[in-house]
């Protein structure tokens, strides 16, 4: 056994981690099969594209090895370890059979074929696995996306490999691995940070008390605080806009003439009834964020800066970074901090008021997140769950008051639910449709801008215009990512054409024929496919070659990644006859392409598609798009 953590690089020039086939990496039974999915595959690339570092260090692989023997069996960094060595086979990279999985023969033969899974049955096929390289292939083949410039990174990325003595239980220690304490996080040493420069110990436990609140992201902020708190920072319906004040009483201008100020509730003697409507029975987690924590602490960031006007103390320098990384969580308060500037005076000269400033600008984003952004709610035994865009309300008076939950009002006061509530299906729709455009949390930003929108409405006076602001978003994306770019027919992006680009489109056909499209739903459909494919089964039908317009916009679909891989190769008669069910769920985009794929006089349905209708329907949905976007 090596006593020491041996230090080695995931590639160099002519070798890679998995290129010694003197030495095998085995998956233990008792591991689970690789879960890996978008989030963390994209996580991963993007923390290599990002780095800045001569090094960069991905982790810890601890292993056990027997004397003797060169398998080394996996105990801890298994998911990291798969998903290198899929990255490494989508790169063309020397990779040899290294990695394999004890006791599960499927999972082998995934890895030993995955640069040719089409050589294995349907049957002999690890889903997981072979979602796992669809992922990374769709990011590396990217149009945006430099495997040059990826390759000289991930030269630059190291791991350490750790043994564990020999004769340890292993089972046991595995068990102790998964059960362990967290590290402290960014955002923990973040919040000792901003409390630091506090100096009155009431204001420091109330700064900590919204810390702890805000940082569940589960349910509303308000169902986070004791009923006192609650009622005070919210009002008594807990549903007022919050209006912190450090200094003497809170004046929040809706709140009730409670004896309980927020100065007395956070003083270690203060004690009370806590008796509450909501009990432990009915707090399954029902409401979902869609980011965590850290990445809210950064729009919240994003937002302060806009509200306070904060500039660089050298002009024309960046004081916020434009991408959203958790990992530079600590380093981009401390550039705040140390660079910023209010009204001439600099941030680190008053970094209470900062501190006091940031915790009160939170739990107003908070209170607004929770509000007008959608979440995921899980009801009944939906397993799934469904978008949600809801308010909280309350019911009971005195200790019985209980909260529930209806949709969000997008009106002003004394409209007709009928001319408002199309408003909140709207928002629901432009929200889910820009959510699953953007899988990563790191690009995000149109929460941001929702957010800052919201923020600057001091008594949210203009709901009825926040679809608007919604849609705007969409529409600059599709603007500057594709029409910019694309600028005149043929639009020929193929696989490369941005996923908003299908999305927002589905958003205006739902718009425009609601009733027929009521059962629609924006779902994370991340795989772009040809609706007459690029090759086709020896003799089956006739091919149709890039030149002919293959990769056009009309001839392109949106699915989900876990359909059936061999879609992509099927006629459209074929597709629309065996993936009937998928496609009446599906992209609204797909749906229509299905429904005008039919036979004419002369001609099949596919041919007939490829030389008339293909051409009929791009035109007709990119009409579409540029009558939205205001390019006519």
């Amino acid at each position: 056994m090596n006593s020491q953590p041996i230090e080695f690089a995931i590639l160099s020039e002519n070798s890679s981690i998995f290129s010694d086939s003197n030495i095998q990496y085995v998956i233990p039974l008792y591991q689970r099969a690789f879960a890996w999915e978008d989030k963390e595959i994209s996580q991963l690339i993007e923390d290599i594209r990002d780095f800045k570092e001569d090094n960069y260090y991905i982790g810890s692989l601890i292993v056990s090895k027997k004397e003797n023997d060169t398998r080394y069996e996996v105990i801890d960094g298994q998911q990291r370890l798969t998903a290198l060595f899929l990255l490494l086979n989508s790169l063309d990279k020397k990779v040899e059979n290294t990695l394999s999985f004890a006791c599960r023969k499927k999972s082998d033969e995934t890895l030993k074929h995955i640069k040719n899974l089409s050589s294995l049955k349907d049957e002999d096929v690890e889903v997981s696995l072979q979602k796992g390289k669809q992922i990374i292939d769709a990011i590396i083949n990217g149009r945006d996306f430099s495997k040059r410039d990826f390759i000289t990174q991930l030269r630059k990325v190291k791991l350490y490999r750790i043994e564990v003595p020999q004769n340890t239980d292993l089972n046991r220690y595995f068990e102790i691995m998964n059960t362990r304490g967290e590290q402290l996080e960014q955002h923990d040493i973040l919040k000792s940070t901003l409390m630091s420069a506090i100096t009155s110990d009431e204001k420091k436990t109330l700064f900590a008390e919204i810390w702890e609140a805000c940082s569940d992201m589960t349910g509303y902020v308000q169902m986070h605080f004791n009923t006192f708190t609650r009622k005070e920072l919210f009002g008594c319906d807990w549903n007022f806009m919050p209006q912190i004040s450090f200094k003497g009483k809170n004046t929040n201008s809706k709140k009730n003439n409670s004896e309980y100020t927020i100065q007395n509730i956070v003083k270690p003697t203060f004690r009370v009834d806590d008796t509450d409507g909501v009990t432990d029975k009915d707090e399954r987690i029902r409401f979902e964020s869609i980011i965590s924590f850290p990445f809210f602490l950064l729009h919240t960031l994003k937002v302060l800066v806009t509200d306070k006007n904060i500039q660089h103390a050298s002009q024309g320098e960046t004081l916020v970074y434009e991408l959203l990384d958790d990992k530079k969580l600590t380093d981009a308060f401390n550039r705040v901090i140390a660079n910023g500037m209010i009204n001439g005076k600099n941030i680190s000269d008053m970094r209470e008021s900062f501190s006091l400033d940031f915790a009160k600008c939170l739990l107003k984003c908070r209170f607004l997140f929770d509000k007008y952004i959608i979440k995921r709610e899980f009801l009944n035994e939906n397993s799934d769950g469904e978008w949600s865009l809801k308010q909280l309300e309350v019911s009971g008076q005195q200790s019985n008051k209980k909260a529930y939950y209806v949709n969000t009002y997008f009106g002003q006061s004394g409209e007709w639910e009928r001319t408002w509530k199309p408003r909140t299906e709207m928002n629901l729709m432009l929200q889910s449709c820009l959510r699953v455009s953007y899988t990563s949390p790191k690009v995000m930003h149109w929460i941001t801008m929702l957010l800052k929108w919201l923020y600057a409405d001091e008594n949210l006076q203009r709901l009825n215009e926040y679809e608007c602001q919604i849609e705007n978003v969409a529409k600059d994306a599709v603007k500057s990512d594709y029409f910019d770019k694309v600028q005149k027919k043929p639009y020929n992006w193929g696989t490369d054409t941005p996923h908003i680009v299908f999305n927002y489109l589905d958003y205006l056909l739902w718009k425009n024929n609601r009733k027929k499209h009521e059962d629609f739903i924006f779902e994370f459909r991340n795989s772009v496919e040809h609706w007459y494919p690029q090759q086709t089964s020896k003799g089956t039908f006739a091919p149709w070659t890039h030149d002919g317009g293959v990769d056009n916009f009309g001839n392109l679909c949106i699915i989900q990644r876990n359909i059936n891989s061999k879609f992509s190769n099927l006629s459209p008669e074929a597709k629309k006859s065996t993936f009937g069910e998928m496609i009446a769920k599906g992209s609204l985009k797909l749906k229509a392409m299905a429904e005008m794929t039919v036979a004419s006089s002369d001609k099949n349905s596919s041919q007939y598609w490829k030389d008339v209708v293909c051409e009929e329907h791009e035109n007709e949905m990119i009409e579409v798009l540029m009558d939205a976007c205001d390019l006519r």
